[in-house]
């Protein structure tokens, strides 16, 4: 038996295969399809039998749904077949959400015992067959939980920085024990600093006057040190350092055996100046005897406290201006410098918390255009720590006092090396300033202001500051640990200001060598004290 399809699809004939005659021929209709699109349908579909073989056994081997009709399987095929994704992975992640909402909405309940881990938790569920929303309610509660210890954490690290901020270290209480002792024992340490020749080069307004206020001996060695050391005209140079009563003899007893020739140091107490009594500055005669000051500064500083609603950093800075330092004489000295020394015309002044790395004599130079204080502004600066500092930084702006008479957005200023231009001052009303808000922010229970010295100072110096190049003074070199390096090495005066003193075991490691070089490692007391041997 022989098929023969003609050639225009017309006819088709069946023949034995013996070679007789035909035994049937077929007429085929009219065709109303080309041969090529008979071709063309019958590869594409030979191409698409094997992806429907596969899909189907795709969908048998899932195995979800059973599918025992043709109905079925055509509502599991159809959309893979016409490139529709499946919405099931979707409509999960919404109903996950959806959870999420409602386990966020609920109060978790007490007593509820959490896994330590996750490995814990997934086990728990394991064994447990929780549901999505008890997972949920129990990864919620470890992750607060995880939040409040991480909290506590950070409030406990900056507690014990802001004591070890505040405490003496063991080799400088060393040190000024041993000088003490030295003092009382070695004549050659209480000689008269300077010596009677020199006494006239103290008020001789042709040399460069700097003030120094410190209890810290081995931090005014190295201020003394660093400037001299730095100056093209150190025979110019006359330190006048002010110390308390039980600093004085340590302190005298170093730079009596410590000579920093040609430059002139003179030690002072502050017992010694006839002009410090009750009468002229009582107001801080009552800060530093107050109960309550004085129960703000050295009492327990986490009492009253809602942790809960305060940030650490807003914490650091609370620490920071309940520092013991803010009520001591020391520290508000500076306010009194026209008095203290009356006849200077022009001093700078420097905090025991700065290196000098270069000659400083162009500051008497500066023309102040007819203000008392010289100073870097610190409003002007990207950081958020230091040099972007505004009195809304400083003050309670919701005190009416304060409000009436301040403006949140002027510009801060910094201490720690301010050049006074004392003979204007003298004309001013800046002292009596300082003491009218001291006692304004006493009566208010220091509601005004928290932090310091400075806030009544930027008050007091309101109108007679002249600003000066941030290249002679800068700071936050004891806030920032990500300090920029090279500008630090360009600056004239680098200023430790914040908590990281760089002799203390939490200064930071890469920014000590710009203190260190001007200790003198080789002295005999450093030395037997161990001196920052952290």
């Amino acid at each position: 038996m022989q098929l023969h399809v003609s050639p225009s699809m017309r006819s088709l004939t069946i023949s034995s295969n013996n070679g007789f005659i035909d035994l049937m021929k077929i007429k085929v209709a009219a065709r109303h399809i080309s041969y090529r699109t008979l071709f063309h349908t019958i590869l594409i579909l030979a191409f698409l039998l094997p992806f429907v073989f596969i899909l189907t056994a795709i969908v048998t081997l899932e195995g979800v749904n059973k599918c025992s009709s043709f109905d079925c399987l055509g509502r599991r095929l159809g959309p893979r077949l016409l490139g529709r994704v499946d919405d099931s992975g979707q409509r999960l992640v919404k109903d996950f959400y959806k959870i999420l909402n409602q386990v966020n909405a609920e109060e978790i309940p007490d007593g509820i015992k959490l896994p330590d881990s996750f490995n814990q938790l997934v086990s728990k569920m394991k064994n447990n067959q929780y549901d999505a929303k008890t997972f949920a309610l129990m990864l919620r509660a470890m992750m607060e939980k995880l939040e409040r210890e991480i909290r506590e954490s950070k409030f406990s690290e900056l507690m014990n920085k802001h004591f070890a901020a505040s405490s003496i270290p063991k080799g400088l209480y060393c040190l000024s024990l041993r000088l003490t002792d030295e003092y009382s024992s070695n004549a050659h340490a209480r000689r008269q600093l300077p010596s009677p020749e020199l006494l006239p080069v103290l008020s001789n307004n042709s040399y460069h006057h700097f003030v120094l206020s410190t209890d810290n001996i081995l931090a005014a060695s190295v201020v003394v040190n660093s400037a001299v050391q730095s100056s093209l005209r150190p025979e110019k140079i006359v330190f006048h350092i002010i110390t308390d009563k039980k600093t004085y003899a340590g302190m005298h007893a170093w730079f009596a055996l410590n000579p920093v020739s040609p430059a002139i140091v003179e030690v002072k107490g502050v017992h010694q100046f006839d002009w410090l009594t009750r009468e002229n500055v009582p107001v801080l005669e009552a800060v530093e005897n107050h109960h309550g000051i004085r129960n703000y500064y050295h009492g327990n500083h986490l009492a009253g406290a809602n942790l809960s609603n305060t940030t650490p950093r807003t914490f650091a800075s609370k620490l920071q201006a309940r520092s013991p330092k803010y009520i001591s004489l020391l520290n508000h000295l500076r306010i009194y410098l026209p008095e203290l020394f009356p006849n200077l015309d022009k001093v700078v002044f420097l905090d025991d918390d700065i290196v000098i790395q270069r000659d400083l004599s162009p500051l008497w130079e500066i023309d102040l255009w007819g203000k008392v204080n010289g100073a870097v502004e610190t409003c002007k600066g990207e950081d958020e720590w230091v040099m972007s500092k505004h009195f809304r930084n400083y003050f309670n702006f919701s005190h009416p006092l304060v409000a009436k008479h301040l403006d949140p957005d002027e510009c801060a200023w910094a201490y720690g090396m301010n050049i006074f231009d004392l003979r204007t001052w003298r004309k001013t009303n800046i002292r009596e300033t300082y003491h009218y808000w001291l006692k304004e922010n006493l009566k208010s229970n220091l509601t005004m202001w928290k932090l310091g010295t400075l806030p009544p100072a930027l008050i007091a110096f309101k109108g007679h500051i002249h600003p000066i190049d941030p290249s002679w003074h800068m700071l936050g070199l004891g806030y920032q640990s990500k300090t920029n390096i090279e500008k630090a090495k360009r600056a004239a005066v680098i200023h430790y200001n914040g908590q990281s003193k760089p002799w203390l075991q939490i200064g930071f490691e890469h920014l000590r060598p710009f203190w260190t070089k001007y200790v003198n490692y080789s002295n005999d007391f450093v030395r037997n004290c161990h001196i920052l041997e952290l």
